[in-house]
């Protein structure tokens, strides 16, 4: 495809069975919104539900998988634990992790981002392997090794004014570190820190006034919005994206983002993990070379 980008709608989401993405699955539907099949090369991003009392048995990917909870609460097996995430929570699973989800009286979603994509042509790389048996359930604690593959987020985090130490869950450091710029606010989620190699998630929010310029990276990105709105433009094209819509921006893909006015929030994935330089080309940068070597020109100099 020649696009190198995708905006899809929450009113048109397709919740379907995920097949061999997840085998023998009960209640499990799926709403890829973006992946393989739109030229994605290392993004594969959507939405999971699982129904009430619903089970996805035990499995491994040849793929990096991390998650969001964004309705209900379901728990997630692995080697490591067996932890009841509820809303808010997130988490990584590394390649060929033996795990397994399991609903209880309530639905579970989540927004969740495989990479690099299953490829259909390869039975979508997952594998059924003999079931790990439940463990009595822990919640997400930061200061638990048990849980170090698991963080929970929440309005408060996002929020410059309540990060003194009495208020953080753990001590002060980068794992806590709130970046904040242009009307901009970002926070970490799911990085190397907590175990991902190929990609990262984490959650942004605009003030009303948040801005930032057209720009590319030299990796994909996908954003789920989940508060407010948002004025996007990718390659020229201008969308407002809503609560529930998912865009994707493919490598060299210009896009921008301006708040409408009031805050808003989404969270952002990005695949593979950004480069230690040179990770934002942004166009009024270039813009201001092209300026400066037209009035040099004009004036003479070399």
């Amino acid at each position: 495809m020649s696009a190198r980008h995708v905006v899809r709608r929450a009113s048109a989401a397709q919740f379907l069975p995920p097949g061999d993405l997840a085998p023998d699955a009960v209640g499990l539907s799926r709403w890829r919104a973006v992946g393989y099949e739109d030229g994605a090369s290392h993004t594969d991003f959507g939405i999971s539900r699982l129904e009430p009392h619903g089970l996805v048995p035990t499995h491994v990917h040849s793929f990096e998988e991390s998650f969001h909870i964004t309705e209900g609460e379901v728990v997630l097996v692995t080697p490591e634990a067996t932890v009841r995430l509820v809303a808010g929570d997130y988490g990584v699973i590394p390649i060929g992790t033996p795990h397994s989800w399991h609903a209880g009286d309530e639905p579970a979603v989540w927004a969740d981002v495989l990479s690099p994509p299953p490829r259909p042509a390869h039975g979508s790389d997952t594998y059924r392997v003999p079931d790990i048996a439940p463990g009595t359930p822990t919640t997400v604690d930061p200061r638990d090794p048990r849980t170090r593959s698991f963080g929970n987020i929440t309005a408060d985090h996002m929020n410059p004014g309540r990060q003194s130490q009495e208020l953080l869950a753990v001590s002060a450091s980068m794992r806590t570190a709130l970046l904040v710029y242009s009307g901009i606010t970002l926070k970490m989620m799911v990085d190397s820190d907590l175990g991902a190699v190929l990609h990262t998630m984490f959650m942004v929010q605009y003030e009303p006034d948040g801005v930032a310029g057209p720009h590319d990276h030299p990796l994909e990105e996908a954003y789920l919005i989940t508060d407010g709105e948002v004025d996007a433009t990718f390659d020229g094209e201008q969308y407002r994206l809503q609560p529930g819509d998912i865009a994707w921006a493919g490598v060299g893909c210009v896009h921008s983002f301006r708040a409408t006015g009031a805050p808003v929030r989404w969270v952002e994935t990005q695949s593979p993990q950004m480069p230690p330089r040179h990770a934002y080309r942004f166009a009024r940068d270039w813009e201001y070379l092209q300026t400066a070597l037209t009035d040099n020109a004009a004036g003479g100099n070399p």
